[in-house]
């Protein structure tokens, strides 16, 4: 029996993690298999549980789908490693892998949703917001979603920002785009669930506001579960069911050859 193990990234804000359930709740109704849904960290069911109750449940194949944005450490390590320690506990059930949302045009459609609402006018520059990451390709994956934002779009600036990790930071993307000549900048926030950056997001726009009077913010809500992200993950689920998803056993080998391990990653909100 096939089953999907929807895997979450987990916050310590309690509001996210209710609404990644009730996503997978509303994903569990469209798909034609069982799901179960786990945390990558800070709550529970964790991976390890999450595997335990598709086995319980009589799973002989896995399909293990990231509920994130982009394939960056978690993704790429943390999630293969805990699938490979599974595959040794569980010898006789099948995993396989799929992706994250990653770079795809039906995000866009959400984004412009978001945007054509606040009204945007030839003063206005759009800031996309991202979780920030150590990883390159996940840093460089939202340029490239800006760009064809903006390429589809025809706003007259779309710019780029990160709210940790890594710059430009969101008071260093406002500026740029003030520089730029906007008196009107529209905050889209690209994270899949609220949760301490969400509120980091929006404390830090109120405090911008607050020293500069003469431009004009505006706060989108970030990308969250909207209805036009089921059909992109469902996209993920039958791609791994047609054996075209990820392979997370070279994504093991690569992060245990690199010196990582399992439960080796750090922990934020």
């Amino acid at each position: 029996m096939d089953i999907i193990l929807f895997v979450g990234h987990g916050s310590r804000d309690p509001e996210g993690n209710e609404e990644l359930l009730r996503f997978t709740d509303k994903l569990s109704r469209v798909v034609d298999v069982p799901t179960e849904t786990c945390f990558l960290e800070l709550v529970s069911p964790n991976i390890p549980q999450g595997m335990k109750q598709c086995v319980e449940r009589g799973a002989t194949r896995i399909m293990v789908i990231p509920l994130m944005l982009f394939a960056a450490g978690h993704a790429k390590v943390h999630i293969p490693l805990a699938i490979h320690e599974a595959q040794k506990k569980y010898p006789n059930v099948q995993f396989s892998y799929g992706r994250p949302v990653e770079v795809d045009e039906a995000v866009l459609d959400i984004l412009e949703e978001r945007v054509r609402a606040v009204k945007p006018d030839e003063q206005t520059a759009i800031l996309i917001v991202g979780r920030g990451s150590s990883d390159l390709y996940a840093n460089s994956d939202l340029y490239k979603l800006a760009r064809m934002f903006w390429e589809r779009t025809g706003f007259k600036w779309v710019e780029v920002s990160f709210i940790g990790v890594t710059d430009p930071s969101l008071d260093g993307g406002i500026e740029r785009c003030m520089r730029l000549g906007a008196k009107r900048i529209v905050v889209l926030p690209y994270l899949l669930f609220t949760g301490v950056l969400v509120k980091r997001i929006r404390s830090k726009v109120m405090q911008f506001q607050e020293r500069h009077p003469e431009v004009e913010l505006h706060l989108c809500t970030y990308l969250g579960v909207d209805d036009g992200l089921i059909p992109i993950v469902m996209r993920r689920g039958e791609e791994v069911a047609q054996g075209a998803g990820v392979s997370w056993r070279k994504l093991a080998e690569k992060a245990l050859a690199e010196g990582h391990h399992h439960h080796s990653h750090h922990h934020h909100g």
